[in-house]
């Protein structure tokens, strides 16, 4: 049971912070835009070799309990091996879904997607207070 992971994946995909395919997961993970790479359980070694090559300190690779046809369902391909997401807030919710996931790595994950969380506020909350700032004026009367 993949415990709601492709229903998450699918909503990654219609927001567009999903990355599908090894040439698309490549260029985000080297552009530093990857948060977690997520790779097939029957990825052949040459995927698993370059998905492991792509890893970063920021980038974890998390194993998906899923065959590459399931996964390739979950996002609307026929089939699919490895996947990147792309939001702090997705990588930690599919770290949070998958078991066997490194204790550390999810207390990362989680980390980051407080810390991208409280810069939203807070540039909200600039906004606001940019907006309020402007005085009110009526508009010009027709004479």
């Amino acid at each position: 049971m993949d415990n709601g992971l492709t229903g998450l994946l699918g909503i990654a995909r219609k927001a567009g912070k999903l990355e599908v395919g090894e040439e698309s997961v490549s260029s985000a993970a080297k552009a530093h835009k990857a948060r977690a790479l997520l790779l097939a359980s029957d990825a052949g070694e040459r995927t698993r070799r370059h998905a492991e090559s792509l890893v970063t300190g920021n980038c974890p690779l998390l194993p998906a309990p899923l065959t590459k046809a399931e996964l390739g369902g979950a996002v609307g391909r026929g089939s699919c091996a490895i996947l990147a997401l792309t939001d702090a807030g997705l990588a930690n919710a599919a770290a949070q879904k998958l078991e066997g996931v490194d204790p550390q790595i999810r207390q990362h994950l989680e980390y980051k997607a407080e810390k991208t969380l409280r810069r939203r506020r807070e540039t909200r909350r600039r906004e606001k207070e940019t907006q309020r700032g402007k005085p009110w004026a009526p508009p010009p009367a027709d004479q």
